[in-house]
């Protein structure tokens, strides 16, 4: 599944050098219950790609992937897990964008 994720909605009424720390987390809860997965990978891509602009100038929008996978670790309690990785693309015109603020990005 592909998403693009409005971060800017999400980060809305958080401190001015707090509110890039919140994307990771943020991206990863909301994976997390739209895949029903509890094990998460996020790509380090997607981590380079949250920070590149650093904690004072944070991106609106990004545009990620999300796709679950079977387990190979036995020793695991969960049989799937997803995986999150970045999709660069140029423009976010006709894209679906999906507004974090309705499912409630973080607690304040």
């Amino acid at each position: 599944q592909n998403y693009t994720i409005n971060i800017h909605m999400c980060i809305h009424g958080v401190g001015f050098k707090k509110s890039t720390p919140w994307k990771p987390r943020d991206i990863w809860k909301f994976a997390r219950k739209e895949m029903g997965t509890p094990d998460m990978h996020i790509d380090t891509r997607l981590n380079k790609t949250v920070w590149a602009k650093g904690i004072r100038n944070v991106s609106y929008h990004i545009h990620v992937r999300w796709s679950r996978k079977h387990n190979e670790d036995e020793e695991s309690s969960n049989k799937l897990y997803t995986v999150v990785t970045y999709i660069p693309v140029t423009t976010f015109k006709h894209l679906q964008i999906v507004n974090m603020k309705s499912w409630g990005c973080h607690d304040n």
